[in-house]
């Protein structure tokens, strides 16, 4: 006997109903008010407070056992922090010291209102390249090198305006256009554009040119081969040598992660002692100078929210704060993934974004959760962001105490640190997989990594974000059908080009649709749906006489 179900319409809801359904759904799936429902005002108040300051849910639980772990790490990532903000604040045509600044204020906001225990705060080569580069298109850092400074620090307010708000207003989905294949190959070529740009330093060059494409900075090389110094290219080289050997000696056996760590600060100690002791810069050797002592110093006060450079600041904070976020949120995720724990996006965003509101009224420039101090973070045993703390109280000694020894630190050290750094940003087994699974977003990644090395950074990622775009508009309103068949002695049916074990059902033309069906895709699947009608009244030979036609309309792929 054949069983019938009656399908009833669902339960009536008014306009409104509706509507905070879609948009609680949109935007609040995770349901954080969950949590405070039934509870007494109390309660709520604490459970408020833990919520915006994660700090005030795992600090009353910390003991000294955890600090123990926390301050062998603090250490170790302040040894990797020192040298790396003042290499990459360099890359942002910003004072050294202002990266040793962005390595002491951060760490602590970070610390109050972040959510992952393995992320490591500072600067980020990616950010300082694309900060760098944007803000020099207008502006001069050598000639005018106060507002470039000023401009800076208003981009970091804006990227920070930008982060806290797609956190508060939860619309941490924006970031997702960035996908895998884009940062692959965006991360690629933007590690590419940073070593070349560090030919100036390595190679001794005074004269070097301000553009950032591959083929400017090559002609700039060898247009001024009478500027280059051997004495310059011979230390470069010693130094690039050990700094890869011992970055190869940590990923051959991670348990000396160490070794890679402490290599940069090992770097700059003996180049500073040898520059010193041979008077380098008296032989074509370029130091970087006398730095100030002292914390960080006010800088609301120089913040410009008018004059013509307005929409310069606001497009390269929006562009710095989607980059620095989406590093900062993947390397969270991943360390946290690993340790079996969860970190909460929007709170990331939030902490993030107020990390670098803060940041620039304190002279620093746009910070994130960087991977390799992170690694070693994690490698180093960190239990909480109380390791971002001891970090932090490091920085601050060295920059009450220790800026006189850095006065006779070679450039040409700082920018083989800074290639070293990024040359694990290429991830050509990434890309190699990406090729096998999808030729679409091989394409894509290859625009983002083409894009950058010869157009620029920004019009590169744009590029690839536009055609990423396009693919998936591409996909909704060309969505793929496929016949389907029915697997022998079950219910299943498949993909009849893929399972060679399913058979088509005599008088059946079963289509899978593998997307929602809306007003984009009605008249291309109508019109694709009567062709496979047409293919099968051209095939009533092979098969029997069609009768029936049943589409499949969950929307998922069947494969």
């Amino acid at each position: 006997m054949e069983e019938v179900h009656h399908v009833v319409a669902p339960p009536h809801k008014s306009t409104f109903q509706k509507l905070k359904a879609r948009l609680k759904e949109t935007f609040f799936p995770d349901d954080p008010l969950r949590q405070f429902k039934g509870q007494p005002l109390k309660t709520k108040f604490v459970l408020g407070a833990q919520y915006f300051f994660p700090i005030l849910q795992w600090g009353p639980n910390y003991t000294f056992q955890l600090f123990k772990s926390d301050l062998i790490a603090g250490l170790t990532i302040a040894s990797l922090a020192i040298p790396q903000g003042i290499s990459y604040a360099k890359l942002a045509n910003l004072p050294p010291i202002v990266g040793l600044y962005s390595s002491f204020v951060p760490p602590l906001v970070y610390a109050v209102l972040g959510s992952s225990r393995d992320l490591a705060v500072g600067p980020v080569s990616i950010a300082s390249l694309v900060l760098g580069s944007m803000l020099r298109q207008e502006v001069s850092p050598t000639t005018d090198p106060l507002l470039f400074l000023q401009l800076a620090f208003t981009s970091t307010f804006f990227a920070g305006l930008f982060q806290a708000s797609l956190g508060i207003l939860r619309l941490g989905f924006i970031i997702d256009f960035l996908s895998k294949a884009i940062l692959i190959g965006f991360m690629a070529g933007a590690a590419i554009i940073v070593s070349l740009q560090q030919l100036k330093s390595l190679l001794g060059i005074t004269h070097f040119t301000k553009q950032m494409g591959l083929v400017p900075v090559m002609t700039s090389v060898f247009h001024n081969v009478h500027e280059w110094s051997w004495q310059t290219i011979l230390m470069g080289i010693c130094f690039l040598m050990l700094l890869l050997l011992a970055r190869h000696i940590s990923i051959r056996k991670p348990k000396l992660f160490w070794v890679s760590a402490g290599a940069p600060l090992v770097s700059v100690i003996i180049s500073t002692i040898l520059v010193f002791a041979i008077k380098g810069q008296n032989h074509g050797i370029s130091v970087i100078g006398k730095l100030q002592e002292g914390i960080n110093p006010p800088s609301w006060n120089m913040l410009r929210f008018h004059g013509s450079h307005l929409g310069l600041v606001i497009k390269t904070g929006i562009i710095t704060g989607i980059l620095s976020l989406t590093e900062g949120i993947a390397v969270g995720r991943t360390f946290a993934a690993l340790r079996n724990y969860k970190v909460d996006g929007n709170k990331e965003m939030m902490a993030i974004g107020f990390m670098n509101v803060v940041g620039s009224f304190t002279s620093c420039y746009v910070t994130t959760g960087a991977f390799s101090r992170s690694a070693v973070n994690n490698n180093a045993g960190a239990k909480s962001a109380v390791s971002n703390v001891v970090m932090s109280v490091t920085v601050m000694v060295t920059l009450l105490f220790l800026m006189p020894l850095f006065q006779y630190t070679p450039n040409v050290v700082l920018g083989a640190i800074i290639v070293t750094a990024v040359i694990g940003l290429i991830d050509i087994p990434a890309a190699c997989l990406i090729w096998r699974i999808d030729k679409f977003d091989f394409i894509v990644m290859l625009t983002a990594f083409f894009g950058v090395i010869f157009i620029s950074v920004q019009h590169g990622l744009a590029l690839a974000v536009g055609l990423s775009t396009f693919k998936i508009l591409l996909q909704i309103t060309r969505p793929k059908t496929v016949m389907l068949g029915k697997i022998p002695g079950t219910d299943i049916y498949r993909n009849l080009h893929q399972y060679k074990e399913a058979v088509r059902v005599p008088g059946f033309l079963i289509l899978s649709i593998e997307a929602p069906i809306n007003f984009a895709n009605i008249t291309y699947l109508n019109e694709r749906t009567l062709r496979w009608i047409e293919d099968e009244e051209d095939n009533k030979k092979e098969y029997s006489s069609l009768q029936f036609v049943i589409l499949e309309m969950s929307g998922k792929i069947i494969s």
